[in-house]
């Protein structure tokens, strides 16, 4: 590393120190007076929310080029942020001449013929118009022929009529689907959510809702399902953002308020139409900060703008929380997808060589957090935790951070992790570790992964349609550290009681088991044979290997099946069951032919 710098620094708090000093000098080499402004916010008791946003936005560019010199990266950090650039004609393109332009002027699109339209277009352009793809040199062409507007205005008219064609008719979402530029938020009818269909089924004809054979997704064994969002459509979803906590209107941060009553300083949160509080994002990210800067191509500092509030934004993100999507500005047409742009930016910077390191080192070295920049010195206390699934891990890692020594316990066997990988052997003790140049190394395909066991609820819990790869790399910010220790198969109140903790000297016990615990219905026979709670058919069905190709499950289940409720839980349940069935019969047959 640069600075005379290694990797193992920065897994140590006096590693971590030598980094920030390194920043402010660097800092102050570039711009002292905002290196005079970042001392200041530290040392002050309270920094106005809006000053802070400011402040973090104005370091975004150095910290993306420290980062980059730190880690050696600086061309890759270059090409990243160049992408983005390269594809901001698209996102300007689309809110000032499609949305505010060419649907608005041609709201009926009947009277227009796509493909006459294309070959005009196409001969006056001098570019391919054949669908997604082409969309970006659609929009440079017309922002250059913006730039001369009179001269120009048959050919912007044109351009206007294809643009409306695109967005509003069938013929032209089909021609452009998977693209950005011409697909526009729709209206949001609460009563109204889906575009469900109404069908018989079997003999009797028993009347069946369905969302239609165009929405179904057909898979085959337990693989990765939904890679989210690619650079392209995430920065779409960031330039829908109005960027409103420069108005202090970031609801999806601070959740939606009504107006205070009399001798009221905040109103109450608002409900939804369905009576969900919209409290905002539960740990308060700074999501429009998050947003500019990654626009603007400040793809480290975007990540380090998430780490202050949610540091392990690995465990959350798309397919994981919404709470942001349902609070957001827009109530009254499709919300930002705020999960998308986060684990996109978590994505884009573990995809740079030490993307890893990078990502392991801003969740301990906060340079936009103003109150802890740093992990504390030791305090000399002693923190067990009971549970070490997303409550869990997450509690270890601020606990680390404010200077404690932590103790993992978890009832779920932990396989243990290669040694030099996390600098841990298998009986605990520390050996030096290998930083991870290239993220791909910590990856497995989800249908061949052994169940390792730590995650609690997100490792059994969720389906094929979230990335577990993220619970090794989770894992691997704790166990690297040397105040950090992880033990497996410890049933707390059986195998290690209360009593015993405070025995072996913890100063504090914290029980971070709730998400896994079983929700009984008080209905007659609601355990009966052949009944089971949904948190015992996820746990039963993912630890006994029913993900893998290479293994036959033991948890029996013979169709049909029932599932009661429509949640999450539920829709995991019966996707699973769908999936699980077909396989497992399969897998038996193949054995014993």
């Amino acid at each position: 590393l640069a600075f005379g710098l290694r990797f193992e620094d920065l897994y140590a708090r006096d590693g971590v120190v030598r980094i920030d000093a390194e920043f402010l000098r660097w800092l102050g080499e570039a711009d002292a007076v905002l290196r005079d402004r970042l001392t200041i916010a530290r040392n002050a008791p309270v920094l106005d929310r809006k000053a802070h946003a400011d402040l973090m936005l104005a370091l975004a560019p150095h910290l993306d080029d420290f980062l980059a010199k730190l880690f050696g990266i600086e061309a890759e950090s270059r090409a990243l942020a160049g992408e983005i650039h390269t594809l901001a004609p698209l996102y300007a393109c689309k809110r000032l001449f499609v949305q505010r332009r060419a649907v608005k002027k041609y709201a009926d699109v009947s009277p227009l013929n796509g493909e006459a339209l294309t070959r005009a277009l196409e001969s006056r352009m001098g570019v391919r118009i054949a669908g997604a793809d082409d969309e970006l040199a659609f929009a440079r062409v017309v922002a250059e022929w913006e730039k001369d507007e009179a001269a120009d205005a048959e050919s912007l008219d044109l351009a206007a009529q294809y643009a409306a064609w695109a967005t509003l008719s069938d013929d032209g979402r089909h021609k452009h689907a998977g693209g950005v530029l011409f697909r526009v938020p729709n209206k949001v009818e609460p009563e109204n959510l889906l575009p469900l269909e109404t069908r018989g089924v079997g003999q009797s004809g028993v009347q069946a809702w369905t969302l239609g054979e165009h929405h179904l997704r057909r898979r085959e064994g337990f693989a990765l399902t939904d890679a989210g969002h690619d650079l392209t459509r995430a920065l779409d979803q960031a330039h829908y953002c109005i960027f409103c906590h420069n108005q202090g209107k970031d609801s999806c941060s601070r959740g939606m308020r009504d107006k205070p009553a009399a001798g009221q300083t905040v109103g109450a949160f608002k409900k939804s139409h369905f009576g969900v509080t919209l409290n905002g994002c539960p740990l308060e990210e700074k999501i429009s900060e998050m947003h500019t800067a990654k626009t603007e191509g400040f793809s480290l500092a975007a990540l380090a703008i998430v780490t202050v509030d949610n540091p392990m934004a690995a465990g959350t993100g798309h397919r994981i929380c919404n709470d942001c999507m349902k609070a957001c500005i827009y109530q009254r047409q499709d919300p930002v997808d705020i999960p998308q742009v986060e684990t996109r930016v978590l994505k884009d910077v573990l995809s740079l060589p030490w993307g890893f390191e990078i990502y392991s080192l801003l969740t301990r070295w906060t340079p936009f957090d103003l109150h802890r920049p740093v992990p504390k010195a030791s305090t000399g206390k002693k923190v067990l935790v009971a549970g070490m699934g997303p409550a869990g891990f997450t509690l270890a890692h601020h606990l680390m951070n404010d200077g404690h020594t932590v103790v993992g316990v978890d009832g779920l066997k932990i396989e243990p992790l290669p040694a030099d990988l996390s600098g841990v052997r298998a009986d605990g003790k520390r050996v030096p570790f290998r930083p991870i140049r290239d993220v791909e190394e910590l990856r497995e395909k989800l249908d061949e992964r052994v169940m390792a066991g730590f995650g609690g609820v997100a490792e059994y819990g969720i389906t094929v349609r979230w990335d577990k790869n993220f619970l090794k790399q989770i894992r691997l910010l704790l166990e690297r550290r040397a105040e950090f220790a992880l033990f497996g198969a410890v049933r707390f109140g059986g195998t290690l009681t209360m009593d015993q903790a405070f025995e072996e000297d913890f100063d504090h016990v914290a029980l971070a088991m709730g998400a896994g615990r079983p929700t009984i219905l008080p209905l007659p026979n609601g355990l009966a044979r052949g009944v089971r709670a949904a948190s015992d058919f996820l746990m039963a069905l993912q630890l006994t290997g029913a993900a893998r190709a290479d293994t036959i499950a033991n948890m029996q289940m013979r169709l049909p099946v029932v599932v009661i409720g429509g949640g999450l839980t539920a829709v995991d349940t019966a996707t699973e069951s769908l999936a699980y069935y077909p396989v497992q019969v399969e897998k038996f047959l193949a054995r014993y032919e």
